[in-house]
């Protein structure tokens, strides 16, 4: 094979996985030596996706509540998770969880939904409107405006649902719901507290690539997105990005760790009908010109960052944090060992993980 050739694959590489990252899905080497424990969706009555997931209300314990309501004309699927021995009659804090990009509710959202309930709290997480199981079309529209207000809306459900204090309102994002939570709390002062996991910043990596790796296409990139919209408006076919189908072999070339374990993750492990890594091509006009950290001084409440120590998306949540100058209760711990996915599933770092947001969250809450 030519050099000519080899580097022409490795473009074609690098192309599809700038695309598949549609946000806070793909991930490390190979998914880590441990073995994932996940349950089928086809199996379980909520379709819940992660390991140690409900299988039935039991009185007495951590339940989950399938809710529907309206956001903006759209209907939105979430679940609400109780804690042991719930009584609407009291009052609970709550806590507002928001998925990754390409996620659902039933996967690393709902996990971390039901540690946080097992520890008190009223949780709600809900996909995204235009996403899973909510409504809207076309499908799989991603713009940061869409995906802050899914977090309001989550806010504006919670704190109305019986037994919830709405003065005791957390907010926790996971990757590409973590970039999100930091832009919702510049300005909804309801939430008393943030917290994020293995954050990804949206905006940055789409206008930037991962790792900032596509600096010099970023012109040819817009001009596409832009011809994706004027085709849409035209009434023609959608055109989607991320929606890609890699071989095992193509999965392994992959140049970063966040993707080739979020294959494994999204695709294979703990895959869901409602996911996918497919947004729409037009989404690019108003992701490549947000930012996350846009005025994130505008935080002026406690935040706890999360990341794993080795995980290669590591350099946003440092840049966000570091930004994050308007308040001074903030802490920033990396997860010893653990990539971006590993965050998500194995039980170790989600264990390191609550070790942190449990004592967080009973401190601010």
């Amino acid at each position: 094979m030519t050099d000519d050739v080899i580097n022409k694959k490795r473009r074609e590489f690098l192309r599809a996985s700038a695309l598949i990252l549609s946000g806070a899905v793909l991930g490390a080497s190979t998914m880590s030596n441990a073995t994932a424990v996940a349950a089928d969706h086809n199996q379980n009555p909520f379709t819940l996706v992660y390991g140690g997931a409900i299988t039935n209300n039991e009185p007495g314990k951590v339940n989950i509540h399938p809710v529907n309501y309206k956001l903006n004309g759209l209907d939105i699927a979430a679940n609400v998770y109780t804690p042991a021995n719930y009584d609407p009659t009291k009052k609970y804090p709550a806590i507002v969880v928001a998925h990754p990009n390409g996620g659902v509710k039933e996967q690393v959202a709902g996990l971390y939904a039901q540690h946080l309930a097992e520890q008190g709290y009223v949780t709600i997480t809900a996909d995204a409107a235009y996403q899973g199981g909510s409504g809207g079309a076309p499908r799989s529209v991603d713009k940061p405006t869409f995906r802050i207000e899914d977090i309001h809306g989550m806010a504006d459900f919670i704190t109305r649902y019986p037994g919830v204090d709405a003065a005791r309102l957390g907010l926790f994002g996971i990757c590409g719901g973590g970039g999100y939570s930091l832009a919702a709390a510049k300005t909804d002062k309801r939430f008393k507290s943030i917290a994020t996991l293995s954050m990804f910043n949206s905006g940055r990596v789409r206008r930037n690539g991962y790792v900032d790796s596509q600096l010099q296409t970023i012109q040819q990139r817009l001009q596409q997105a832009s011809d994706a919209r004027a085709q849409e408006a035209g009434g023609g076919e959608i055109l989607y990005a991320g929606d890609a189908n890699l071989t095992d072999a193509q999965i392994a070339a992959l140049p970063f760790d966040l993707y080739r374990q979020g294959y494994e993750y999204y695709w294979k492990t703990h895959a869901h009908a409602g996911s996918t890594f497919k947004y729409t091509m037009s989404s690019l006009l108003d992701l490549m010109r947000w930012d996350a950290t846009d005025q994130i001084e505008l935080i002026d409440k406690p935040l706890l960052m999360l990341a794993g120590s080795k995980a290669d998306s590591l350099y946003m949540t440092e840049d966000a944090f570091a930004k994050a100058t308007g308040t001074t209760d903030k802490a920033l711990f990396r997860i010893d060992g653990a990539t971006h996915i590993e965050t998500y599933w194995v039980p170790k770092y989600v264990d390191a993980a609550m070790g942190k947001l449990t004592p967080f969250f009973a401190r601010t809450l």
